[in-house]
């Protein structure tokens, strides 16, 4: 098999004689075969976990680089703000020995082309979804909102659909919700009791988000998928980069932004089985902060998508410091393990060992649990998915140096290649279109907010809203193909252009028929429906 075909991560190095797992300080190791991963695996997903400050940041980048390089998209969240030099050439001289210790002949220093991305605009493009996008069930998560609470906000999409107002942004849901309080004795036939007092605290829930930024998130142009799948002019996969320092003390802010994102690919991307190499990589770094405190119904559910997401040809792999992090149903869909140094000092550290262990392929020359703490800064041990897709035998490796700037990049660097970037212009300028806020606020200057006289709820006034869904549609209703098309143009009308082709992307994900709505508001929202 050609190199092309594989992503090449270091070399294994020999045993240490049992009982000296860490083998004498200094000592060199002798290097055997080269450890790769077979692209045609790439989408089996995986893990990479170890204690911090064993290289698990390195194999993440090493990862990445050879995913780009076989031209396959990347995206990946900085929590440290330390994977930004990726897009620069390293530090030839720094590597070079290391790099001929494992057998990395092809050793260059390269720069990979870069896409920033920030939730909150300020250090890459902004990134924005609707939330009719994001639906009920992410939202309430986000909200870590009560059951009841849940089924006032579940109406209130409902009640959105029904009478076509567009929920873009917060302060869409905001009116929304008021306009079910102000309802309430109205809607309870056909929905059920509606408590003010759960409108109320869905109210201050959405008040502590915007404090943590949340607003800038919701609204339009909404990301366009297409744009995390880009490939370069010599055939390397776009590398994109959340800068998510910030976003990592809203934990769960964070996490649902990213099972959002993962939920959106499932929905968009058509069926492609077994391929060559993935359509996109998607590396879940502080994958913990997903399960914490994540109901049952929850985690089997994200299991269900990490299981089903392969046939879009998109890999999934989990960054954590502890395996135990991730729930086993999940654990046991990840076919590529690199598993650098883990710490026995507690219990819990004790029983990550042993779990770890017995998730290998076995090694008869090799104790598993014994090598797992002796392992130094720079090692792991590694089984990736070879043959029919079955484990390879587990062998202790030396991962191999990054070729891009292991330092990160100065903000004027950043903002050099954001400018010059393919996207510069089509998501910086918010776009404020009517929507629920605009209709609401107009209806309530004209009829004192009450419930309009259409007839039963369900049906909305005639011509009322059949434009302007308030629908998630997404990709099923728009389609792959428009989100991968549309020219560029040269610097000076870019911005214009990029904005209205953002924008066009984003109208037409709102757009779809009634039932469409209701059942694709995101898969997720779709497959909790039963929960």
């Amino acid at each position: 098999m050609s190199d092309e075909a594989r992503v090449f991560l270091g070399a294994a190095v020999a045993a240490a004689p049992k009982g000296k797992a860490g083998g004498k300080k200094g000592a060199k190791t002798a290097v055997g075969d080269r450890q790769y991963l077979d692209l045609r695996f790439a989408n089996r997903h995986g893990l990479i976990a170890g204690a911090t400050g064993t290289g698990k940041t390195v194999t993440l980048r090493v990862l990445a680089e050879g995913f780009s390089a076989a031209g396959v998209p990347v995206f990946m969240a900085d929590v440290k703000g330390d994977l930004s030099g990726i897009a620069l050439a390293g530090d030839g001289g720094k590597f070079a020995e290391r790099a001929r210790e494992v057998g990395f002949d092809d050793f260059a220093p390269e720069g990979f082309p870069t896409v920033f991305w920030d939730v909150f605009g300020e250090h890459g493009h902004p990134v924005r979804a609707t939330v009719s996008e994001m639906g009920p069930v992410l939202l309430a998560r986000m909200l870590e909102l009560g059951e009841v609470q849940e089924g006032v906000l579940n109406v209130v999409f409902r009640v959105a659909d029904e009478q076509g107002l567009l929920l873009l942004d917060l302060k869409d849901l905001r009116a929304m919700l008021s306009f079910v309080a102000d309802n309430a004795t109205a809607l309870t036939t056909t929905y059920g009791n509606i408590s003010k007092a759960s409108v109320g605290a869905i109210q201050r829930s959405l008040l502590v988000l915007e404090e943590q930024g949340a607003e800038r998130f919701f609204g339009e142009p909404a990301l366009a998928l297409g744009d995390l799948m880009r490939v370069d002019g010599k055939g390397r996969g776009a590398v994109n980069v959340l800068v998510a320092d910030k976003l990592i003390r809203s934990p769960r802010l964070y996490a649902t932004f990213l099972l959002w994102l993962l939920a959106e690919l499932f929905e968009e991307l058509p069926e492609v089985g077994d391929v060559d190499k993935p359509k996109l990589v998607f590396f879940f770094d502080e994958a913990h902060l997903l399960f914490t405190d994540a109901p049952k119904a929850l985690v089997e559910k994200v299991e269900q998508v990490v299981r089903l997401i392969r046939s879009k040809g998109v890999g999934v792999y989990f960054v954590t410091q502890n395996p135990l992090d991730v729930p086993d149903r999940v654990l046991g869909q990840l076919g590529n393990r690199v598993q650098h140094a883990l710490r026995a000092f507690t219990p819990r550290d004790q029983k990550a060992v042993r779990a770890a262990a017995e998730t290998f392929a076995a090694n008869p020359g090799l104790d598993v649990a014994e090598a797992i703490t002796g392992l130094a800064v720079g090692e792991a041990l590694v089984s990736t998915l070879e043959g029919r897709g079955t484990p390879g035998m587990v062998r202790r490796a030396s991962i191999r140096p990054p070729v891009s700037r292991l330092a990160p990049l100065s903000p004027p660097e950043r903002q050099k290649i954001i400018d010059a970037g393919p996207l510069f212009g089509r998501y910086e300028d918010a776009v404020d279109r009517e929507s629920a806020y605009e209709k609401l606020t107009g209806r309530a200057s004209n009829n004192a907010g009450s419930v309009p006289a259409s007839g039963p709820w369900g049906r909305p006034p005639a011509g009322e809203g059949k434009s302007e869904p308030s629908g998630s549609g997404g990709g099923i209703l728009g389609g792959l193909g428009d989100l991968l098309g549309g020219g560029e143009s040269g610097r000076g009308g870019r911005k214009r252009e990029g904005i209205g082709e953002a924008l066009a992307k984003s109208v037409a994900r709102s757009v779809g028929s009634q039932i469409g709505r209701q059942i694709a508001r995101g898969v997720l929202g779709a497959i909790f429906k039963g929960r």
